[in-house]
């Protein structure tokens, strides 16, 4: 019987997830086993790689591997994603307008907050 085939990004989060449990700095074979060990090797070193390309992960050498650690949660990674959608689009403000007016009443009202606190000097 074959797995299901998992979303896009799907692989991606549950590999960020594996790394946020670990104890601290793991390798690729750590994260392999985490996920239940039935992905190959390579398919998890791609999706590091990929997180690395996204800044959401780092590595460093260690012996002749790398070991891995996560420097964005779930939501930064989503937060990523939606970045990226923008970054692509020749309309940024039509999109945001869309996206903006879109919203349910209260995660309007969660943005104009968050963007206000934004706006607030530190000190």
């Amino acid at each position: 019987m074959r797995e299901r085939r998992r979303g896009q990004g799907e692989l991606e989060a549950e590999v960020l997830a594996a790394l946020r449990a670990a104890p601290g700095p793991v390798d690729t074979e750590w994260v392999r086993a985490r996920l239940g060990g039935s992905l190959a090797y390579t398919t998890v070193i791609t999706i590091l790689t990929r997180l690395l390309a996204k800044e959401v992960v780092t590595r460093e050498r260690a012996g002749r591997s790398f070991v891995w650690t996560p420097v964005a949660d779930a939501a930064g990674l989503a937060a990523l994603r939606m970045r990226k959608v923008l970054d692509g689009e020749s309309d940024r403000e039509a999109v945001l307008a869309r996206f903006v007016t879109g919203l349910p009443p209260g995660d309007e009202r969660l943005l104009r907050d968050l963007l206000e606190r934004a706006q607030e000097p530190e000190g």
